[in-house]
């Protein structure tokens, strides 16, 4: 079974991107396990801290060097990815050369009230993900709009037809796991 570290770029109580995120763990299941790892326990990002790094960041950085893939769900904040996201993307590439992320095995989602369904955020999303050496899933792009009850407390998704539009999103990232996957990166 694949493990997959899964980072929500929302800590909202009643974040509707992690209530994504546990609906498709829901329909992984069987054929991977999912890692959620809170994002907020980290400081805000700057390089002076690298001369006593905190715990929590050298913690996060051993979590993603022994990631086998990492999911992004990611909310849209301003056209962009949300400063969360983009914190914990800083600290996992730094410091120069010790860059975490690099052959990790991606897949980027995201969702939001709006029409457009984070497309712009994850298209940000995607091209940090490349210049970090981030090996991203390309299709499907899911651009998520989320409806009240589309997803129950249960995170079952309650409309067959975006049932199998995920479904099918877990089975390209789980057929694209098996042709990418490397050996998980020893830690410096």
């Amino acid at each position: 079974m694949k493990t997959v570290t899964v980072l929500v770029g929302s800590e909202r109580k009643g974040s509707i991107n992690l209530a994504l995120a546990r609906a498709i763990e829901k329909l992984a299941a069987g054929r991977m396990k999912f890692k959620f790892i809170p994002l907020g326990d980290l400081p805000m990002y700057n390089d002076d801290l690298w001369a006593t790094p905190p715990a929590s960041v050298v913690a996060f950085k051993e979590v993603i060097a022994q990631s086998e893939a990492i999911l992004f769900v990611t909310p849209e904040y301003n056209r962009t990815i949300p400063p969360l996201l983009a914190n914990a993307i800083s600290w996992a590439s730094k410091p120069y050369g010790k860059n975490v992320w690099v052959g990790k095995p991606v897949a980027i989602t995201g969702t939001t009230p709006g029409a457009l369904g984070t497309a712009v955020a994850q298209s940000h999303l995607r091209y940090v993900a490349t210049v970090l050496d981030m090996i991203v899933l390309g299709q499907p792009e899911v651009y998520f709009q989320m409806k009240p009850g589309l997803i129950d407390e249960n995170a079952d998704v309650t409309d067959e037809t975006t049932k199998a539009f995920l479904q099918a999103f877990v089975d390209k990232f789980d057929a694209f796991l098996d042709r990418v996957a490397l050996p998980v990166a020893e830690t410096a």
